[in-house]
């Protein structure tokens, strides 16, 4: 529903109307004053007479009164005045020919002296000015005080309304006006898709199912990593079935007054209700619906806000027509009564997409785009195993940024490769110089990844070395799977230990055992990282196997770790986890000995060319062989 929207005065149109105001305030000062200042007949005569007749006994003029430039003359025995305007602006003539006869006189001599001779008075000034001052002085602080009041007035309105405000949903609403999404727009997923689908039709066609004595879902809870397209998704939702559709997040219910967020959850389902049909989308409901435990109480606010939108989820009528769909990367936060079937009913996962749905993706976000005829979206999407939606749009964004940048006018396959590492990695620093001996440190370390990625049987082909540093790195050895796996198998692991290890290795034999640097940092991080998980989460340790420990869960939590398990658990993960490593190392160096040549090889080649691809790493690479002490099976 279209609304009127008012625009707020800004500080440059109140100025303007203080200021004219202003200019209106004096105006009326002045015309007040104008009407009000003493008006008198003007009867022009010469300065000389005046003064000829003000020295004579005879000269019928009872007082002078002198005003600023001005002579105002009362003639004896007439009420009526006349004022001579002074010619002369030096005031000469005042000064030697207006002479005050009785001045020094007192007494009965003062009386005989002022009835031959004219009184002479000066008084001030009081021009138009004076009387518009005048008028101000007692005008302008009456307008203050109320113009004070006023503000005081509509500052406490304000403050009223805002208050009033507070239990206001802050949703915004799409309806038929704003542009649509449907599920043509959203590529990939296609079992969320269809599961979403059965939403639709239940809105459009309610009474289908009720005949059948089948109930409208009340909530759908959409899962998954952050990127893969959840709130897309619930806004083809309502694109496919025309129906409004409110957008909330989760913290938005929250509030710094106890209660507010509670009365934001019944303002939010009232307006639904009363736009049924219609759907109520909550991004990121983790923030607001968080697992209550004993330490929390009724009166917390976040409790407050959980327990209303139970209860609101719960008193649906089953014709209200209103469907709450909401979103979230952390399912696992989220309190037991929420998912309950009669909230949430159905829980959608909405996965990484795998590799055609990739290059579904990919195409979505070049479909707009002038791309050159020898781009290979499809090798792009063999490459992007684990990434999300989010990050393919950002990879065709920055292809278009690099191709503009490098004044091409359609995207190549160089544009796009570098965007993707731009992405995936960080970009090329170009500015950092490295000298001879950390090149070659550089070039041996990457060849070590490179060969023993290679030689192991369960790890993924190498398909690029670098050196050239990008992010925060030195230089990089990709190694891109063939395929999509749901599953990684122990030996995978541990060849992936292996040639992360392979890069420290190769600097321990080739400079010395002493000379190892911190290039290897991030590697032996990685390398701690997974094993610790083999361990903990996955139970693949020598003396734990088949045990896990979810540190992740709530329940037993001894006191003097603060994990699930003892002081002496501790001890026996660290030692699995030493082994593991030790193991990787051991492994590395076993095919790094055997591949000393081909290790010398492949370091030359990077330092003469600094970046290798797969078909030329080929005929490096074929000479290389596996140790029997690298084996695992």
């Amino acid at each position: 529903m279209p609304q009127t929207i008012k625009k707020k005065p800004t500080q440059s149109s109140n100025l303007f109307r203080w200021l004219a105001f202003t200019i209106i305030l004096l105006l009326c000062c002045g015309a007040i004053a104008s009407m009000t200042a003493p008006q008198s007949s003007i009867e022009e005569v010469p300065l000389s007479s005046v003064l000829a007749r003000a020295n004579d006994e005879n000269g019928n003029i009872a007082k002078i009164t002198v005003e600023g430039n001005n002579l105002q003359i009362t003639l004896k025995g007439e009420e009526r005045y006349t004022q001579v305007s002074r010619k002369d602006p030096s005031g000469t003539l005042y000064e030697q020919g207006l002479i005050d006869q009785c001045a020094g006189l007192n007494g009965e001599e003062l009386s005989t002296c002022q009835s031959k001779y004219p009184t002479i008075e000066y008084v001030e000034v009081s021009n138009f000015w004076d009387y518009a001052v005048n008028i101000a002085i007692i005008v302008v602080p009456v307008i203050i005080i109320i113009l004070f009041f006023s503000s005081m007035m509509r500052q406490a309105q304000s403050m009223n309304n805002q208050s009033m405000g507070f239990g206001k949903a802050k949703a915004k609403l799409y309806g038929p006006d704003k542009k649509r999404v449907t599920f043509k727009d959203v590529a990939g997923n296609e079992s969320a898709k269809q599961d979403l689908e059965e939403v639709v039709d239940f809105l459009k066609e309610p009474k289908k199912y009720e005949k059948l004595g089948a109930k409208i879902p009340r909530g759908v809870l959409l899962a998954g990593d952050p990127g893969t397209g959840k709130t897309l998704m619930a806004r083809a939702v309502a694109g496919e079935a025309s129906v409004p559709f409110f957008s909330i997040s989760g913290s938005e219910f929250a509030e710094m007054f106890v209660g507010v967020g509670a009365s934001r959850v019944r303002d939010l389902f009232a307006k639904a209700k009363k736009n049924a049909p219609s759907i109520i989308f909550i991004d990121e409901i983790d923030a607001v619906a968080h697992k209550r435990d004993a330490r929390g109480g009724a009166g917390r606010e976040d409790e407050q806000t959980l327990n209303q939108i139970l209860v609101e989820m719960d008193g649906f009528d089953n014709d209200s027509g209103v469907i709450v769909i909401a979103a979230t990367n952390r399912v696992d936060m989220l309190d037991k009564a929420l998912l309950r079937p009669g909230r949430f009913d159905r829980h959608i996962n909405v996965v990484l997409p795998e590799r055609k749905d990739r290059l579904e993706i990919l195409n979505v976000h070049f479909k707009n785009k002038p791309v050159s005829k020898d781009v290979n979206l499809e090798a792009l999407a063999a490459k992007t195993a684990g990434t999300s939606g989010a990050d393919l749009a950002n990879i065709a964004n920055e292809a278009a940024i690099t191709a503009a940048r490098e004044g091409h006018k359609e995207i190549t396959n160089n544009d796009i490769t570098e965007a993707f590492e731009r992405v995936a990695i960080g970009p090329e620093r170009k500015s950092k110089a490295m000298n001879e001996q950390e090149r070659k440190i550089t070039a041996y370390h990457e060849a070590g990844h490179a060969i023993v990625g290679h030689v192991l049987p369960d790890s993924d082909p190498v398909h690029k070395v670098t050196i050239i540093p990008r992010g925060r790195t030195g230089g990089v050895t990709w190694f891109l799977p063939p395929e999509d796996r749901s599953y990684k198998s122990i030996y995978e692991l541990k060849d992936i230990l292996a040639r992360a290890m392979g890069g420290r290795i190769a600097e321990k034999l080739v400079f010395g055992p002493e000379a190892v640097t911190t290039g290897a940092s991030s590697d032996l991080q990685n390398v701690a990282q997974l094993s610790k998980e083999m361990v903990v989460e996955e139970g693949m340790g020598k003396a734990t196997r088949n045990l896990v420990f979810p540190e992740g869960e709530t329940g037993y939590y001894t006191i003097s770790t603060g994990k699930p398990y003892s002081e002496k658990t501790a001890e026996l993960i660290d030692q699995e986890v030493k082994i593991l490593s030790d193991e990787a190392a051991m492994r590395a160096e076993a095919v790094l000995k055997a591949n000393g040549p081909v290790l010398d090889k492949l370091a030359e080649a990077l330092l003469k060319h600094e970046t290798l691809e797969e078909k030329e790493l080929s005929p490096i690479l074929k000479d290389a062989k596996l140790p029997a002490t690298a084996k695992l099976r």
